[in-house]
């Protein structure tokens, strides 16, 4: 509860610096990763800035100067009151107390504006002065992050839809900051020669750390930033794909706890899209050694739609790569999480869909016994979802090219299901789909058919065996009981 309590407290003063109406006239950047892995669900409202109702008595000298605008002063003097605007956004707030600094805030967010608007504008030829604005972004966005919230409660994750969920405090000044530097990446001033020196491994890195953010804002933005530095930094695309990779290692098999793993596979979807074909080794081995075992955690609904998108792509791209995909999906496919399993079955379905005869004869026997443990599942959502795979043309064509192994396999499955299944629609969906897979072959469903029956023959004859034994054996026992019975006068 307390915890609630402070989450509130910071929400509210995050919204009181403000308001997606503002009439400031700037624009942001739409900081949006587009491509297919992402559900059309972008954060068109970003709450803007206000500016200030009223003026600001002058602050303390000592603390913070108030500096003119860039273009009140002389050309001449533009490049030493340039550098001047960056070393005071270098100041650091304090906004765990919001009535802390308040004059000092709004001079260094206006400040920040301006050299937003000066990148942005290019009325400004800043590129002498990229080591000190690197620095002064570092300065505000590399810090050290809240605990998580796992760390102060019971709960493992955060609802994106959460109306409690964590809102950072220093935001008005931070998203600034932030589209700062993702102006001056995007920006035709920027030297890759000269930038690469400051934007270097270490910054990457320190970037990538800032993933663990809650502030899902934060996280959108990071996103955005380092597509663009993968995509105009090339020399920095190898150490980039192997950090993204040391995470995903961290995270599946040590602490399974990341707030930005979504967020790092859709970067990886867009880079996934461009690789060149034939694919290299090690772009395959990443498929195999990270993104299969991310199906691994019990957090995956938080970024399984991400995940899919780029196992799909790998199969689309090298075919060939559908057999260690399905593989490694019955190998970690859930045992009593039935929600994971309807995550996996829709997964199944979207590679089946992209998977050729060859691949798919390799692995349909171990997974045609899965699906048929699906159909068996007492929960209504497992069983339903396996068989809407029935629906999906290019599986039933797979099935019907492979029906006299498949068939087998599945029908025991069927049976069960029309005979004891509780749920009406799954019992509808079974006697459809077994419609379906006798009008293929009625002489296999027959012949099926029959050596089911039989089955279930030997079966009863075992169980009345078993039962006959049982019996004789408790008369034997009782008998013996009987005869060392000692009578007591």
């Amino acid at each position: 509860m307390f915890n609630k309590i402070i989450k509130r407290a910071q929400k509210t003063s995050a919204k009181l610096g403000f308001n997606e109406n503002s009439g400031n006239g700037y624009q942001f950047f739409e900081v949006v990763v587009k491509h297919a892995s992402r559900a059309a669900t972008t954060n068109n409202s970003e709450p803007q800035i206000l500016s200030p109702r009223v003026e600001p008595p002058p602050p303390d000298p000592n603390v913070i100067e108030l500096l003119p605008p860039l273009r009140d002063v002389a050309v001449s003097e533009r490049p030493n009151l340039f550098l001047k605007k960056i070393q005071l956004c270098c100041f650091l707030c304090d906004f765990s107390d919001t009535f802390k600094c308040v004059y000092e805030k709004e001079i260094k967010r206006q400040t920040l504006y301006e050299l937003f608007d000066i990148i942005q504008s290019g009325s400004f030829k800043f590129s002498k002065h990229q080591e000190e604005l690197v620095r002064m972004i570092s300065l505000n966005i590399f810090r050290c992050l809240p605990p998580a919230s796992h760390e102060s409660s019971a709960t493992e994750t955060v609802d994106p839809e959460d109306d409690d969920r964590y809102l950072d405090p220093s935001w008005p000044h931070l998203q600034i900051v932030y589209e700062i530097l993702l102006r001056h990446i995007i920006s035709p001033d920027t030297d890759i020669k000269t930038s690469k020196r400051y934007i270097d491994h270490i910054f990457v890195l320190k970037l990538l750390d800032l993933f663990e953010s809650e502030d899902q804002r934060e996280r959108e933005y990071l996103k955005t930033i380092l597509h663009r530095i993968y995509g105009k930094f090339m020399v920095h695309r190898p150490f980039i794909r192997k950090a993204i990779n040391n995470i995903f290692y961290r995270f599946i098999f040590e602490t399974q706890r990341h707030n930005g793993i979504a967020e790092l596979l859709e970067i990886l979807g867009s880079i996934i899209n461009g690789f060149a074909l034939p694919m290299k080794e090690e772009h395959k081995l990443f498929l195999i050694r990270a993104l299969v075992p991310l199906h691994k955690p019990k957090s995956i609904s938080s970024y399984h739609q991400q995940l899919s998108y780029c196992v799909i792509q790998f199969v689309e791209k090298d075919n060939r790569l559908a057999d260690p995909v399905i593989r490694g999906l019955l190998k970690y496919w859930p045992v009593t999480n039935c929600q994971k399993e309807v995550l996996f079955l829709g997964e199944l379905e979207e590679v089946l869909e992209v998977t050729q005869a060859a691949e798919f004869q390799r692995r349909m026997v171990s997974l045609f016994r899965q699906i048929g443990r699906c159909l068996n599942s007492p929960h209504f959502q497992v069983a339903e979802r396996a068989l809407y795979l029935w629906n999906n043309e290019h599986i039933i064509s797979l099935v019907a090219q492979n029906r006299s192994v498949i068939l087998p396999v599945i029908f025991e499955a069927l049976e069960k299901n029309m005979k004891s299944h509780w749920n009406k629609s799954v019992h509808g969906l079974t006697a459809n789909v077994r419609k379906m897979l006798q009008e293929m072959d009625a002489e296999l469903f027959e012949e099926c058919e029959n050596q089911y029956l039989e089955k279930e023959a030997r079966d009863r004859e075992s169980e009345e065996r078993r039962e006959l034994t049982w019996k004789r054996l408790e008369a034997v026992a009782a008998q013996a009981v009987r005869d060392d019975m000692v009578l007591v006068n």
